[in-house]
């Protein structure tokens, strides 16, 4: 079964004359463990269809399943939309987007404490997944302490913090070197491995696209799989070499 199933996603912004159609009957699927990527220049939909099957933006129509269960049809299916997203989806930013004046454990351990987890609990769940991740020997620094590669770890982390079976990532490499990106790369792809995620990545780096299983192109709101790429478990000679500097 498919982690997440999108079947002619369409998203149209105003109406009459002034209408915009920034996503055109998207369809696609993605397996545990699938690592795609999701290419396409900017303003062609790559954002807005991740904000659809987030529920941040509410599609104009079509059809979102996760884990076999419907999350959109043609409009909302009597979810709550906030629970749907700390539930199913771990987002990790271009940006990092940590707090700067918590330490790495507190931000790793945020998202289960916002989800109702006692702080105990998520200080316990944060320290797995720092150890898992190979940082946890950074756990009480900020921010500010560590490099640009230990940050998009944490900021990995801390997509992890619910267990989520789905992963957003927006141009995780882009701000790293060709060295720190195929090794958050090898990252990404071992937690989709490992963790049976469907690890969904908008990039620009085509020094990368070789790392993913299979990659969508969009344009002008429409996808397209792009020619040559198809689903993988014959994993990466990079998971290997994890640790970033």
């Amino acid at each position: 079964m498919a982690v997440l199933e999108v079947e002619r996603l369409s998203k149209t912004f105003g109406a009459g004359d002034l209408a915009v159609r920034a996503l055109r009957e998207a369809s696609f699927s993605v397996e545990a463990g699938e690592l795609v990527a999701l290419l396409g220049p900017s303003g062609s939909g790559k954002s807005t269809l991740l904000l659809c099957i987030s529920l941040i933006d509410d599609p104009t129509s079509g059809r979102i399943v996760v884990n076999g269960r419907e999350a959109w049809r043609d409009g909302p299916v009597g979810l709550d939309a906030r629970r749907y997203r700390r539930e199913n989806i771990g987002f990790i930013f271009q940006g990092h987007n940590l707090i700067p004046f918590l330490t790495v454990e507190e931000n790793v351990a945020l998202p289960a404490h916002l989800s109702g987890v006692g702080r105990r609990e998520a200080a316990r769940r944060a320290r797995s997944i720092l150890d898992y991740l190979e940082i946890g020997h950074r756990a009480r620094f900020l921010p500010h302490n560590l490099s640009g590669g230990e940050r998009q770890r944490v900021a990995i982390g801390r997509a992890l913090a619910n267990d989520p079976p789905i992963v957003f990532a927006d141009e995780p490499t882009a701000s790293l070197d060709t060295e720190r990106g195929r090794k958050v790369m090898a990252l990404l792809r071992r937690v989709a491995r490992e963790k049976h995620s469907a690890v969904i990545a908008v990039t620009h780096d085509h020094r990368m696209i070789e790392d993913f299983d299979t990659a969508y192109v969009m344009n002008d709101g429409r996808l397209a799989r792009r020619s040559g790429t198809s689903p993988t478990s014959s994993g990466s000679t990079q998971e290997n070499a994890l640790r970033i500097a």
